[in-house]
């Protein structure tokens, strides 16, 4: 019972620093003075991780007083998994959001403590704030984590077993909600400008960064995200187009067109609505997402079971819309550019047409994503949009924006001169053109893979061409390491990520081969080049699980796919594949089936097979390990564009 009321205590001490931290602010503000945003954060950033503190301390020590604890632990839970049962359901992954939240409101309030009393600064302090005490609200009462289980167990149901099989449950969720709740910042300090009529200044540049880096941790729990689902799920693939997958994928989308459209603002003073609505749109589309995963209206294998957070959540989307609207619309004489594009092949012609797409899919996908909830309502029957309807305008899409990214980085600013565009993209057109020769001359015929190459080495060799221009300016000031933070490091990085994940993703969906395979003990076969032995069967039991393994051999590689039965919630039954990998290729096996006399609980079961004899799914696809390269690339280079130089240094 002390850390029942430990937890609430400290919730209620946040939830009232979050709304003092409210009023302070909007009365300095009236004032024109710098209140005392930092202690008020501070304060509920105490509360909050005293809320956290006394979770963990429940979960680790098993302590079954909490209704919490009884349905998301248990004895046998491993550590790992009982640290990470605090996001493993509703209640707990609000507390961390919340957790995440605190942190980023504390970091912008210090960051800017020497501006404090600018009232942009004090109007986005309250927002952050405001959004602070909302999900806090959420905690203190209808989702409180720290409800008294009237019953007295000796055991807990344990955390579903999909989140105690793979240690990317530590790292996947807290990426994926530090990005989310990262976003706030860029709409905290559009609202503030929008207020104060500030929409010129430096702010929106400004505030690039702050999105670049949770762009960059989104992007690194999305790659993951799709890691963990190939490791875990059994069926060999990495993005279904799953609901809850597109719904982080959404705000990524504008967030993406956000980065790249506020250089133009910077530059030529154009899309001040664009980008403060994007802004505004980006944040707004985190909280739908919220709302598909925590409200029980979308079924899918990520998403938490039904609640009563609905009505809350879907609210708060409605009131960030429309107080986003309402702003723009107040503000929208002042937010008239003077200036348009000169040119639409001009570098802010090209911005254009990738925040176009970017947009456009955006749209696409939530239109699909929404689509079967519309139905219902209407028709009162299901109906599902598959992968066929992401997929058909995904391609095309990404071809446009892998063109774009091998031609955008070179483009002058206002014109077009074709003389000194052919210089810039001489040596990586000739470059991708002997690409595809190679490649054509090896056997690749397919024309989409070798237009996707021929454009991926387009797209490097103009930011590497960059990043040496960068590198050849730093050697010349004696400052060599200063290049890391010049203005376009991070982005070109980041641009080399996508090109490696590009092509990961290309090649591995265009030449997977799956194949399903009867092998007696002791038979061998050959898939796609891949020598694939069965040698027999391996139990393994311990506190937390059943698992019958098999002995597949892989070359000389010996995996073991398996049939687990874990402890708890009924004895939850879970294939485990196993993966070979390596630069080249993956071999994914999975446990499909075995002989009618040799029957294992959750494997299918053939009569005609021999006893003893099982199915083995094997699946094969090339350079698939590039995906998840290019996805650390991609985080690499989103830290750096956050470390670059401060909008003041880049002017001096």
């Amino acid at each position: 019972m002390i850390l029942i009321w430990l937890g609430r205590i400290s919730l209620y001490v946040a939830f009232a620093c979050l709304v003092g931290g409210v009023i302070d602010q909007v009365l300095a503000i009236r004032a024109s003075r710098a209140g005392h945003a930092l202690w008020w954060a501070l304060g509920a950033l105490v509360g909050i991780l005293g809320a956290v503190g006394a979770m963990e301390v429940a979960l680790v020590t098993h302590n079954f007083s909490l209704a919490y604890v009884a349905e998301n632990n248990a004895t046998f839970t491993p550590l790992l998994y009982s640290i990470t049962g605090m996001w493993s359901a509703l209640e707990g992954s609000l507390l961390l959001w919340s957790l995440l939240l605190t942190v980023v409101t504390v970091s912008v309030i210090f960051y800017y403590r020497r501006e404090a009393a600018d009232a942009v600064v004090g109007w986005a302090t309250v927002v952050l704030f405001g959004v602070g005490a909302f999900f806090t609200y959420l905690l203190v009462a209808p989702a409180s984590p720290f409800v008294h289980n009237p019953e007295h167990v000796l055991q807990g149901a344990g955390p579903n077993a999909l989140l105690q099989n793979n240690p990317l449950v530590a790292v996947h969720p807290p990426l994926l909600y530090a990005g989310f709740v990262g976003f706030t910042v860029p709409f905290a300090f559009a609202i503030a400008m929008l207020i104060t009529g500030r929409v010129q200044d430096r702010w929106p540049l400004e505030q690039r960064r702050w999105t670049v880096l949770a762009w960059g941790a989104l992007s690194l729990g999305i790659v993951l995200g799709a890691w963990w689902s190939y490791q875990v799920l059994g069926w060999g693939g990495f993005w279904g187009w799953d609901p809850v997958e597109n719904a982080a994928l959404l705000p990524w989308l504008t967030a993406t067109a956000y980065i790249h459209s506020v250089i133009v603002q910077d530059r030529r003073g154009l899309f001040r609505v664009w980008n403060l609505s994007l802004a505004i749109a980006t944040f707004s589309l985190t909280v739908l997402g919220t709302f598909f995963t925590r409200s029980g209206v979308l079924q899918s294998v990520h998403a938490f079971s039904s609640s009563t957070l609905g009505p809350l959540l879907i609210g708060f989307f409605f009131v960030t819309v429309v107080l986003g609207v309402v702003l723009l619309a107040w503000r929208g004489d002042r937010l008239r550019s003077a200036v348009g594009v000169d040119h639409p092949l001009s570098r802010e012609g090209l911005f254009v047409a990738n925040n176009v797409l970017f947009v456009g899919f955006a749209i696409v996908v939530l239109l699909g994503t929404v689509f079967p909830l519309l139905y219902q309502a209407v028709n009162g029957a299901q109906v599902t949009v598959g992968t066929p309807y992401f997929a058909s305008i995904a391609a095309p899409l990404s071809v446009i924006l892998l063109a774009l990214m091998a031609v955008a980085p070179l483009v002058s600013w206002r014109s077009v001169d074709a003389k000194v565009l052919w210089s810039r993209l001489r040596v990586s057109a000739w470059c991708a053109i002997a690409l595809v020769v190679i490649l054509a001359a090896s056997g690749v015929r397919r024309p989409t893979v070798l237009l996707a190459y021929f454009l991926a080495a387009g797209a490097a060799g103009a930011a590497l061409r960059t990043l040496k221009g960068v590198v050849v300016a730093a050697h010349r000031r004696g400052k060599l390491l200063s290049a890391l933070r010049a203005p376009s490091t991070g982005g070109m990085v980041v641009h080399l990520g996508i090109v490696i994940l590009a092509l990961g993703i290309v090649t591995s969906t265009s030449y997977t081969t799956r194949a399903e395979v009867a092998l007696a003990q002791g038979q061998s076969t050959v898939v796609n080049g891949q020598y694939v032995s069965f040698a027999g069967f391996h139990q393994v039991k311990d506190s937390l699980d059943t698992s019958t393994q098999l002995l597949v051999s892989v070359g000389r590689d010996q995996l073991r796919p398996a049939i687990t039965i874990f402890n708890g919630r009924g004895g939850t039954t879970v294939g485990t594949p196993a993966i070979d990998s390596n630069l080249w290729r993956d071999v994914y096996v999975t446990f499909d089936a075995i002989g009618a006399n040799g029957a294992v609980s959750g494997a299918q079961v053939q009569d005609k097979l021999p006893a003893g004899s099982v199915v083995l799914g094997v699946t094969v696809e090339p350079l698939l390990a590039w995906l998840w390269i290019g996805g650390l690339i991609v985080g690499l280079g989103s830290a750096l564009s956050f470390m670059r130089r401060r909008h003041n240094e880049e002017l001096a």
